[in-house]
């Protein structure tokens, strides 16, 4: 910027001189000017010497410097030329204009002073005119004045002397407000004249405010009347002079009984409405006792100015009722619609008492009330949505042991814990949004802490539902924290169609109920940020997705555990009893292996409840791979049953133990699946391998194992029918046998016709025990 006002600063120099020059000024001037531009180079100066400043010109430039000189000085004094003309020019309209501005000036004012003149003198007249007016009404005027005054105290007087008669007339009609307003108006004139023209009036008057103050007082102490009723009755006596300050301990008294009738009541609840226009319902009604209460503090103050810390303590402890008797009342089921109604009704009167008591900042007061209540109530939301799943398992439990014959139970057990958890999920989400959606002051101010309660509570919530679905299924001996859940039922009297049922429904919350909750939180519920950040993320999906996968399986581990341990009860028992050294011929089929099918097909029934059908894959053997399946399978061990009983023995020993090095691997236990049949395989696996231990903890003889043989080929067909790897079922069962052929003292299997007529022989007679049987 510097540079560029370089320029302008020479050019205003410039002009200044031209001017100076054009209109010859002073020469004493130019001469003090031009010591101010000593120098050789300032050739606007009138001590500019042309001779010395040619010669250094000379001395200092070459010809090229020179001629660009010339050039730049022509150039210069063209503009100069230009500048002086323009001046000359601008200065000469300025004269013009100015000259035509005197002649206009000079003929408006030829009239001026004649008409200045004129007004002075009407002034003059009207000012006469306007003393005269005065000095004639002079006297009438005081005169007036002086009969105003007399008429004004003359209404006085007869207001005192109508006084007592006025006083009696309120008394009559209990208006004591308008007999004060008369009695204090009139009280400096009692004060002036009271003993000597109105003595009478005045006796009269203190007479019937005697009565008044009676009453009032008596309306003070009533319990009849109204909180502001008895605010009014103590500003009058107030106005009265009456020592009102020796009551104040009494009076805050009854304030304090009066405001225990303005409390919530857990009966009441139920009645607040949210229609405040019918005048008969509890929500009018409760809003008029709080405006009594409201007119009562603002008279209150106004009488005992130091009440003001007491009266503040009052309001916010009859806020903190209201919200202690609302945490009472959600323990148990409320609606939000409810709720809210109920939250309406205190901010009203939140709302009424911060208008004549700011100071009490109820508004922020309530609002550190209010976040405890919303956050139980969001709380208790999510106990009664466990409490409600727990009821929808421990019920479905129970009917299942008294009503043995309902079709399906574990299934209808099943869809209605997944309706219980995802529905009664969605319909607390639903209420928090309504809480969300609400435009009531209190819960904005509230938002993203309920969103971070929501978000909390769902972590909490699933921490519990899984806790207790162990409770349930007899795995957690410990208590519940919440002594309102059913404890977990002993180990032993678990149903196992019940641990089933909580497999099946883990698997549920983890593939459908958490990431439909999720998505909900997500779409409805995001933001937050009330909560501390290093406590981490409110709710984590993906951690309780994992727990449930996990508790699922386990579940489903432990169902057949539970039903594996249940047939080897029966198992131990059947190989305990008998004294299998001296056993007896088989007769028949043993009544075990009825028992046995009979814990199977309950399994089955089960399974099929609450389980999906998986693909089926049989795994069928073929002859070739040296099974000792069947007796009549066998065409080399067909050839030798025609030998003597100690050569056959040794014969079908040697040739088991050689079907055994031949035979294609199996693998026996695979991982378990979610599906029927891998459930129903894996039972039925455990099931013959602990059969097959129990047979390698006794000795038998030759009865003893050719009953074991006659019964295990029985089992054969039913097992198979029941399970997806055949394959592994008649390893196992092969193995029964070759364990039994092991402990025996003579191992002579039956002979082929005689296991078929036996095992004929039950295939009849439970035929036609189903028949009997419907």
């Amino acid at each position: 910027m510097a540079v560029d006002d370089a320029p302008m600063d020479d050019k205003a120099k410039r002009m200044r001189d031209l001017l100076s020059s054009f209109y010859s000024p002073d020469p004493a001037i130019l001469s003090s000017n031009s010591s101010k531009f000593a120098s050789l180079d300032a050739i606007n100066t009138a001590a500019f010497d042309a001779e010395q400043y040619m010669n250094l010109l000379l001395q200092k430039s070459n010809l090229e410097g020179l001629l660009h000189k010339h050039v730049e000085m022509a150039a210069e004094i063209k503009n100069l030329d230009t500048d002086l003309q323009m001046l000359v020019y601008e200065n000469y309209n300025k004269f013009i204009s100015a000259t035509d501005t005197i002649k206009r000036m000079k003929n408006n004012i030829v009239g001026m002073e004649t008409n200045m003149e004129q007004l002075l003198e009407k002034i003059m007249s009207v000012q006469s005119r306007s003393d005269g007016v005065n000095s004639n009404l002079f006297e009438k005027r005081e005169h007036i004045e002086k009969l105003h005054r007399t008429r004004n105290l003359l209404r006085k007087v007869q207001f005192i002397y109508d006084l007592p008669a006025r006083l009696g007339k309120c008394i009559k009609s209990e208006a004591y407000a308008d007999a004060v307003r008369f009695y204090t108006g009139a009280m400096p004139i009692f004060k002036a004249y009271g003993d000597s023209s109105f003595e009478d009036c005045k006796r009269a008057s203190e007479e019937a405010m005697s009565t008044v103050t009676k009453s009032l007082q008596g309306k003070l102490f009533s319990d009849n009347e109204s909180i502001q009723a008895r605010a009014e009755a103590a500003v009058l006596l107030k106005q009265l002079n009456f020592p009102v300050d020796s009551l104040k301990a009494q009076l805050f008294e009854k304030l304090e009984q009066s405001l225990q009738d303005l409390e919530l009541k857990t009966g009441d609840i139920p009645n607040v409405l949210e229609d405040s226009n019918d005048s008969s319902n509890y929500a009018s009604t409760k809003h008029a006792s709080v405006h009594e209460f409201t007119e009562a503090i603002k008279a209150y103050r106004v009488i005992f100015p130091d009440l003001e810390k007491q009266l503040i303590k009052l309001s916010q402890d009859l806020i903190t009722k209201h919200f202690e008797i609302i945490e009472e009342y959600i323990k148990g089921r409320i609606s939000v619609a409810k709720f809210l109604d109920v939250f309406r009704t205190i901010w009203r009167d939140v709302l009424l008492l911060d208008e004549v008591l700011h100071e009490a900042y109820l508004p922020d007061y309530s609002l550190e009330a209010a976040r405890g209540v919303v956050k139980q109530y969001v709380a208790s939301s999510f106990s009664r949505l466990l409490r409600d799943i727990s009821d929808s398992l421990t019920l479905s439990a129970d009917t299942k042991q008294k009503e043995g014959a309902e079709e399906d139970p574990l299934h209808i057990a099943l869809e209605a814990s997944k309706n219980a958890v995802l529905k009664g999920s969605m319909d607390v989400l639903m209420e928090f949004r309504v809480l969300l959606d609400d435009s009531l002051g209190l819960l904005l101010k509230m938002r993203d802490l309920i969103i971070d309660w929501v978000q909390e509570g769902f972590q909490d919530f699933f921490r519990s539902l899984h806790k207790r679905f162990l409770l349930l299924s007899g795995r957690n001996k410990s208590f519940s924290q919440d002594q309102s859940l059913t404890v977990g039922m002993p180990a032993d009297k678990v149903p196992a169609g019940l641990v089933l049922v909580l497999a099946q429904l883990s698997v549920f919350v983890e593939q459908t109920a958490i990431p439909r909750i999720t998505e909900e939180i997500g779409s409805s519920f995001s933001g937050g940020g009330g909560r501390a950040y290093e406590n981490g993320p409110a709710f984590v999906p993906g951690e309780f997705c994992r727990i449930f996968r996990s508790a699922g399986e386990k579940f489903l581990h432990h169902y057949m555990t539970m039903r594996t341990q249940r047939v080897s009860v029966l198992l131990r028992k059947r190989f305990e009893a008998p004294n299998w050294v001296k056993h007896k011929e088989p007769r028949e089929v043993h009544m075990f292996v009825d028992l046995f099918l009979q814990e199977l097909e309950l399994i089955g029934t089960e399974v099929k409840q609450i389980l999906p059908q998986g693909v089926l894959r049989k795994h069928r053997r073929s002859e070739s791979n040296g099974s000792t399946a069947s007796s009549r399978s066998n065409p080399f061990r067909e050839d030798r049953m025609g030998r003597s009983s100690t050569q056959r023995a040794r014969s079908q020993l040697l040739e088991t133990h050689l079907a055994k090095l031949f035979k294609q691997k199996v693998e026996i236990f695979t991982k378990t699946e979610f599906t029927q049949e891998s459930v129903v395989t894996t039972i039925v696996k455990l099931c013959l391998k602990s059969l097959q231990e129990f047979v390698r903890l006794q000795t038998f003889n030759r009865s003893g194992f050719q009953q074991i043989q006659l019964d295990i080929q029985f089992l054969r067909t039913p097992s198979k029918d029941l399970c997806e790897d055949e394959a592994a079922i008649d390893f196992l069962l092969d193995e029964v046998i070759v364990g039994a052929s092991e402990r025996c003292l003579d191992p002579i299997p039956l002979e082929p016709p005689i296991l078929d007529k036996l095992i004929q022989a039950k295939l009849a007679k439970k035929k036609e025990h189903n028949a009997v049987t419907p």
